[in-house]
């Protein structure tokens, strides 16, 4: 706290960071929506996205603006002349020399206490801000020393500025500059470079959300910045209008976009768009070929009927022409009605019969998900694994459950708002059970950031257990052992990890094995992760007699997708 007797604050001082112009980052995306889902699945909140946002977002092709290229150009010119009159006029020596005995009296002005009068010397000797700035620290309650301290450091600030132009830019004028018209000058140039790279960059990627509008009028007249101001107007029109096409909808004119649905399938659609475009290519191709047999989809091959086809599936116009190619040959004289129809003219369509696979999902959002950003590749997954089963297997069940210290099933819509737990217990070791049948324990009393696979094994079993199909399995997601178990009503939290959860997750596994129930095992890498994990995965899976995946990062949907991919075509072969 500040005080008559103590000096606070921190000295800014010129060191090519301005805190007042920070840079926002301009890092362009490839579309309008995966920006929008980015951030959704990185913080799990949706929030609308305002014009000057969605034009950052954008790439555009610039041949699809008119004359933007040679209204670009002829700013360029104009500013480039500008620059180019200032190098001109003026000279920097004077300023230079100027600056450097206005430092130098200053110096020669200050009188430093006896203890800091080396470390005085020496930081003004070799102009060092650092030491300057710790003088003004341990001045004490010595206030006059303090200001003089702060006053330097603004001086030899303007200094550098100085020495920075002079170096920095090529002037070729005699007409000289005082300290503060260099100062000036020095920040008009940098504007002038500033406006220069805006535009170089909107000329390739028709970004002109990126140029400073209001900064370029100040530098050029105003009917030179008026065309401009017209192709932005066009830009941000094709902006919206392709925002709609993509599911983002403006709420009120002016307002914020806001996804819908259809921008969902959009992202999901470019997600299996970069998984699949990964695949080698082969000669069956990606899609298997149907089953042919008793089934609901007809298909347009025909066969001859035999006893026991259904006349549900009969080719009636391909019947028809049987019987009368049949009547002509055997009447003499052409076809005579009625035609009659016999057994061996009948035509039946090919069915197909599309095996149904159903399948759960448990995405582990337990606390150490939030390391390295496991959670946000889980989440893409998901994302993913839907699109690509709504898409080419519709008749397909698909379940996700979240687990952590409880399990929970989630609808899809939910899937990119969901978050790692809260750490809430630091201890290095935890023992804790809660009774749920007592009314006074709640779920919200209950640290939320341990790993209950058990669970989450028993809840996708009751939704397996209703689906009609032997190809069922479960799908794992996490990046370690479990930490949490139920026995009965009471919920139990381990860490370290402890035999006794591990053992009632196994059994849990047994328990999926008997319903006939495979678990496949997505094992993430982490920083903490063991021998005993990679063991426990093993185990867990051989029980039923699936598979574990070791993945990490990006690669995880990839993995996945693939995997339902493969075993959609077994099932089918």
């Amino acid at each position: 706290m500040n005080n008559k007797d103590n000096l606070g604050g921190i000295i800014h001082t010129y060191q090519k960071y301005n805190p007042a112009e920070f840079p926002s980052p301009t890092a362009p995306p490839p579309d309008l929506v995966s920006p929008a889902f980015e951030h959704l699945l990185a913080y799990g909140e949706m929030r609308e996205l305002t014009e000057e946002e969605l034009a950052r977002a954008v790439r555009l092709d610039p041949s699809q603006i008119a004359n933007l290229g040679p209204t670009i150009q002829s700013l360029q010119e104009s500013l480039l002349e500008r620059k180019r009159k200032i190098l001109q006029t003026y000279e920097t020596s004077h300023a230079e020399a100027e600056a450097a005995k206005q430092y130098r009296d200053l110096v020669e002005s200050i009188t430093p206490p006896k203890p800091l009068a080396q470390r005085f010397r020496q930081a003004v000797k070799h102009e060092q801000v650092y030491e300057i700035e710790n003088l003004y620290y341990e001045a004490g309650k010595d206030r006059d020393f303090a200001r003089q301290i702060v006053k330097l450091a603004d001086v030899l600030g303007q200094k550098y500025q100085v020495d920075e132009l002079a170096s920095k830019y090529q002037f070729t004028g005699r007409e000289r500059m005082s300290v503060p018209k260099a100062l000036e000058i020095k920040h008009e140039l940098e504007t002038i470079d500033k406006l220069l790279k805006q535009l170089e960059q909107a000329k390739q990627t028709a970004q002109l959300a990126i140029i400073d509008m209001e900064t370029l009028a100040e530098m050029l007249p105003p009917g030179d910045v008026q065309q401009l101001g017209e192709l932005q107007q066009q830009v941000n029109n094709l902006l919206r209008e392709l925002a709609e096409r993509q599911g983002l909808e403006q709420g009120k004119p002016g307002g914020g976009f806001r996804m819908t649905p259809r921008a969902y399938r959009l992202f999901q659609s470019k997600l299996l768009s970069t998984i699949f475009s990964e695949m080698q290519a082969s000669r069956t191709g990606r899609h298997q070929l149907p089953v042919e047999g008793e089934g609901a989809v007809e298909m347009q091959q025909t066969k001859p009927y035999e006893f026991g086809d259904s006349v549900s599936q009969m080719d009636i116009p391909g019947s028809m022409i049987n019987a009368m190619l049949r009547c002509a040959s055997e009447q003499p004289g052409g076809v005579r009605l009625p035609v009659r129809m016999k057994p061996e003219d009948i035509q039946i369509h090919r069915t197909r019969n599309n095996p149904k696979a159903a399948t759960a999902v448990l995405l582990d959002m337990s606390g150490s998900m939030r390391y390295d950003a496991q959670y946000i590749n889980v989440k893409r997954m998901g994302l993913a694994l839907d699109g690509l089963i709504r898409s080419e297997y519709p008749g397909d069940f698909l379940q996700f459950i979240e687990i952590y210290s409880f399990a929970k099933p989630r609808h899809v819509s939910e899937l990119a708002t969901l978050m790692p737990k809260p750490v809430t217990l630091h201890s290095p070791v935890v023992r804790l059970k809660a009774n749920l049948a007592d009314p006074n324990v709640t779920e919200s009393k209950i640290p939320p950031h341990f790993t209950n696979i058990q669970h989450g094994l028993a809840l996708a079993r009751k939704f397996l257990a209703n689906q009609d199909t032997p190809n069922r399995q479960i799908i794992l997601i996490t990046d370690g052992l479990p930490t949490a178990h139920f026995e009965g009503e009471i919920l139990y939290l381990f860490y370290p990890p402890d035999p006794r959860t591990e053992n009632a997750t196994l059994r849990e596994a047994q328990l999926c094995q008997r319903d006939g129930i495979t678990i496949n095992i997505f094992l993430l890498a982490s920083w903490n992760q063991t021998e005993q994990d990679v063991r426990f995965a093993y185990r867990l899976a051989e029980t039923t007699k699936g598979r574990v995946f070791f993945t990490a990062g990006r690669e995880l949907d990839r993995y996945v997708v693939w995997d339902y991919v493969k075993m959609r075509r077994s099932i089918v072969s």
